[in-house]
């Protein structure tokens, strides 16, 4: 075969795709889930921490560490298997044990993760839970076991995977802080199949509360919301009437466009993570091939009835934003436009009466320049008088004859001379 070279991250791409297997479990077993989440910013949060945390209990149980950098990790404490992964806002510790206890979701069993070891997580809890696997037994037996573990208003059971087994769940945080997942399978049944059941288990919860921060986010913004949508219906109402300044209603819906463009931009990622976790939770719950046991409510028609709703008013709220800020704009353009031509008018007002100031400049300027013929003739017949008076005599002319005979040459030269001024000032001509 002819050498090619390998793209630098071939390899990395591909072994992405296997690099978090399902576990492996066999009935009876019962599972420990913990998901521990920032409280603010958790996307920016610092990863290197997570992993710290996690070779801080691998250290307790003498357990090799994982790699530097890694983002998962599968390895045995003490008795038990751990499996931790890392996500974008949030990492999770899952530890699968062997049989179940006497007492059903024994809270004891979280003891696997040290008080201390939990005080200095770097974060909150975000979810836990504890899932317990038994082999199935006969129908009648599972519904007295269902009657005794869960809260029946919100019991939600189904037979998943062709019948191969039989998953429940309240989704409700019992008196020791979990929720309780129940798991009936079938004897044969494959380990990696029981392993992907109960991962999806944990995946539907996790993702589930995860999308639920947005509903959380959007009923704290919906009162400002519903301030904002009035101020701009009155913002647009009052621009409608034509009540007060144009200047003054544009400042406000500036603040008003300004306010919503900096909540889209708080709500963006939050908006975009609800989707994704919404879209998980549907997909996690399809793949498990939900048929009806005994009636009751599968886990699709328990988020159909309980966690739909939520999202879309998420989703509503997404749209609702948008419209307003997209509204802001209009009406920000729109009365900009106004704005403009009114400035417009204003200017044009100012123009005309700049140009009736011009005329009547214009005229008096005319009606000066006649007095100024006047008065210049007045001095230059003077001049011309004194410089021809001697030539009176040896004409035999008188003085006041002489100053006649000069005046009305004179005249016609100065006003000719101005005239000539004037012309050449309004054709934008040399300087003089």
């Amino acid at each position: 075969m002819t050498p090619i070279e390998d793209h630098p991250l071939r390899y990395t791409l591909s072994n992405e795709l296997h690099a978090r297997p399902f576990p492996s479990l066999e009935a009876p077993c019962r599972a420990i889930y913990l998901a521990i989440k920032k409280p603010r910013d958790a996307a920016a949060r610092d990863k290197s921490e997570d992993l710290n945390h996690l070779i801080a209990l691998l250290d307790r149980y003498g357990t090799p560490h994982p790699q530097p950098g890694a983002t998962h990790y599968s390895g045995q404490i003490g008795q038990n298997m751990l499996k931790w992964e890392q996500h974008t806002e949030f990492v999770t510790y899952t530890v699968f044990m062997n049989g179940v206890s006497e007492r059903p979701f024994d809270a004891a069993d979280m003891s696997v993760f040290p008080e201390d070891w939990l005080e200095t997580a770097p974060g909150v809890r975000i979810t836990s839970a504890l899932i317990r696997v038994e082999e199935r037994p006969d129908d009648s037996k599972i519904c007295t076991l269902l009657s005794d573990w869960f809260v029946p208003e919100s019991l939600a059971v189904s037979r998943v995977i062709d019948d191969e087994a039989i998953v429940c769940g309240d989704f409700r945080i019992d008196p020791a802080g979990h929720l309780r997942f129940g798991l009936f399978v079938t004897p044969g049944i494959g380990r990696r199949r029981v392993g992907r059941i109960v991962q999806r288990l944990c995946e539907i919860e996790t993702y589930k509360t995860m999308s639920m921060l947005g509903f959380t986010r959007v009923r704290e913004l919906g009162p400002r919301m519903g301030e904002i949508d009035n101020e701009l219906t009155q913002l647009m109402a009052a621009m409608t009437r034509g009540d007060g300044l144009e200047e003054d209603r544009l400042k406000a819906l500036l603040s008003v466009s300004a306010e919503l463009e900096s909540l889209s931009a708080q709500m963006s990622f939050r908006f975009g993570a609800t989707g994704a976790y919404e879209a998980i939770v549907g997909q996690r719950i399809s793949v498990l091939r939900e048929e009806r046991f005994e009636g009751r409510q599968t886990f699709a028609e328990f988020m159909t009835r309980r966690y739909d709703p939520a999202m879309r008013t998420v989703k509503s709220a997404e749209n609702r934003l948008s419209s307003m800020a997209a509204r802001a704009v209009r009406a920000g353009d729109l009365l900009r436009t106004r704005v403009e031509v009114a400035r417009s008018a204003q200017n044009q007002q100012l123009l005309e009466s700049m140009n009736k100031r011009a005329d009547m400049q214009l005229r008096l300027q005319k009606t000066v320049e006649g007095l100024s013929v006047v008065a210049i003739s007045y001095y230059a017949v003077s001049l011309a008088g004194y410089l021809l008076y001697p030539v009176a005599g040896m004409l035999g002319l008188s003085k006041g004859a002489l100053t006649g005979l000069v005046t009305v040459p004179v005249v016609l030269l100065v006003w000719l001379a101005i005239r000539r001024i004037r012309k050449i000032v309004e054709q934008g001509g040399p300087d003089l």
